[in-house]
């Protein structure tokens, strides 16, 4: 019996962060699962905001957090994109989390894409505090996946190594493309332009 996966592992690094940090975004909220994890391993006076552009995540995991008796004022829960995070949250954020695709037992057309997931990563980037994590599970076995996949990882080589630590992990024994999970570190603060606006500047 498999024991761990991407999204384990994900929530397994994450955790000693989690247990700290005072605001944390659920990227894709989905059925609810990380963003259970941030409310029940967070300290009482942390926000947790998680983002779904479908209703139907919003409600299971509205669903989910009352079944846990989690105080309702803990997590904002927003029926928008995630490339809007930046239009919700200015506070530092202490952790991200982002797990890619499609809801599970949904309709599968309705997935992440790689646009709207780079804006909200360039976002998080930013607003991302010294010591701060993001973890991204990337599902590259169908057609948007890979692109996404594609995107996000050009995006992290990217990333200057003075400012940021990143890894990768996927399962190397399993076929038709596992999934692959990112964890990003923030090492110090810029010191200058955000990262967003460079990225601008070097596409002019």
């Amino acid at each position: 019996m498999q024991t761990f996966n991407a999204v384990k592992l994900a929530q397994y690094l994450l955790l000693p962060k989690v247990n700290e940090a005072q605001c944390m975004i659920d990227a894709t909220a989905g059925t609810g699962r990380d963003t259970l994890f941030l409310a029940e391993n967070s300290s009482s006076d942390s926000i947790i905001w998680a983002f779904d552009i479908q209703e139907l995540a919003i409600l299971k995991t509205q669903d989910l957090l009352n079944h846990h008796k989690v105080a309702p004022d803990k997590v904002n829960l927003v029926a928008d994109s995630h490339a809007s995070v930046a239009s919700y949250v200015n506070s530092p954020i202490d952790v991200a989390m982002f797990n890619l695709g499609y809801l599970p037992n949904a309709d599968h057309t309705i997935t992440t894409h790689y646009q709207s997931t780079i804006e909200a990563l360039q976002q998080i980037l930013d607003l991302l505090c010294t010591g701060g994590l993001i973890s991204v599970v990337t599902y590259p076995g169908h057609q948007e996946g890979y692109l996404e996949q594609q995107a996000v990882n050009e995006l992290f080589k990217s990333l200057p190594s003075k400012l940021f630590t990143v890894g990768s992990w996927s399962m190397m024994n399993h076929s038709n493309q596992p999934p692959i999970l990112y964890v990003v570190e923030k090492t110090r603060s810029e010191a200058c332009e955000s990262f967003a606006s460079r990225q601008n500047k070097s596409n002019n």
